[in-house]
């Protein structure tokens, strides 16, 4: 668990819990959806297959300004 924990920080997410239910342990977290395209093969890769994951909106968040400069940037060059 604590290897997930890890990845949801490096995605920019916040773990808001971990409990085990019905011998499963879950962690409850709350990322930012751009972050999460690819979560499903890297989550089974760190779990050896075993791992799922389920999603559902919770919020809009600001963007913090270092990746809104980097979105911006790439939105000039797309429109050259």
């Amino acid at each position: 668990m604590g290897d997930i924990a890890g990845d949801i920080s490096s995605k920019r997410g916040r773990v808001m819990g971990m409990t085990s239910k019905k011998g499963k342990s879950v962690v409850e977290a709350v990322v930012p959806l751009a972050e999460l395209f690819s979560y499903s093969n890297e989550l089974k890769s760190m779990t050896g297959g075993r791992g799922s994951f389920n999603m559902e909106f919770s919020h809009y968040e600001e963007v913090p300004a270092q990746i809104a400069e980097k979105i911006v940037e790439k939105l000039k060059k797309d429109e050259e």
